[in-house]
């Protein structure tokens, strides 16, 4: 799966809380599992971690796994 890197517009805003993302620590985050689309850009770490949570985009993904199951591999 191939995807073009670019270098952000200097005004760029962060997908959670607004903040010009050069202000800070920038991240760039892209969901590749289908089509690589428009990449989110966050100020920091922090910014991510709660978009994350508020979304609930780690529901049912490998932050759940229980490796004692007996479905585990």
């Amino acid at each position: 799966m191939t995807t073009t890197v670019a270098t952000p517009v200097a005004d760029q805003t962060c997908a959670y809380c607004g903040a010009h993302i050069f202000d800070h620590d920038p991240i760039c985050v892209r969901d590749c599992t289908a089509d690589c689309g428009s990449p989110e850009y966050f100020c920091n770490h922090a910014c991510l971690a709660v978009y994350i949570d508020e979304n609930s985009l780690t529901t049912g993904d490998a932050c759940a796994w229980t490796p004692t199951q007996n479905d585990c591999c």
